[in-house]
């Protein structure tokens, strides 16, 4: 994945085997790997510069329900984690804290406490429905240890349908971007 942060700095992900370590990934292979994943028809290159962090991501979801104890509430990666695919993690985070935020002001302006109560419920919907698109785009875009033929060959038919498919492409777009009405 090439996911730009500023003009100067790009975060590059590449799938490896999951027992891989940082011995087997010095700096020449990571740059050789993205050059030959990221490679297009339409001649565009990829700039090389330095690599200035490295880390091997384990590929995981976990969402803790409730996401409130009492007067303790939990946002973000404390209570779900989604796995970078889907590039969804500090949209979630973001949403939460609106979502508490306007809870607690609620609160302090009439002291009710029906949005703080609520607060688990609501953001729930929004965790579960972006868990669901982020294993959807995980399984559809990166290889499972296990996978066989079969298995390539459903991912390949999802990526048909998708850049194919003028609703499903649509689907993806209104997924990624976030749907207000979750």
């Amino acid at each position: 994945m090439h996911s730009r942060r500023f003009p100067e700095l790009t975060r590059l992900y590449a799938q490896s085997a999951p027992y891989d370590t940082f011995d087997t990934w010095p700096d020449e292979r990571v740059w050789e790997e993205l050059h030959h994943r990221l490679s297009t028809r339409d001649g565009w290159q990829l700039r090389e510069g330095p690599v200035v962090e490295k880390s091997i991501t384990q590929m995981r979801s976990f969402v803790v329900e409730p996401m409130q104890y009492g007067r303790l509430f939990l946002a973000g990666d404390a209570a779900h984690v989604v796995p970078p695919t889907g590039a969804k993690g500090l949209n979630l985070a973001a949403a939460d804290v609106k979502v508490l935020a306007e809870a607690l002001v609620d609160w302090y302006r009439s002291g009710r406490t029906a949005l703080l109560d609520a607060y688990s419920a609501t953001c729930l919907r929004r965790v579960w429905r972006v868990e669901h698109f982020s294993w959807w785009m995980t399984t559809m875009l990166h290889r499972a240890p296990g996978d066989d033929a079969f298995d390539h060959r459903l991912q390949l038919a999802q990526l048909r349908y998708v850049t194919g498919s003028r609703a499903a492409s649509t689907s993806l777009a209104e997924n990624y971007v976030g749907l207000e009405h979750v």
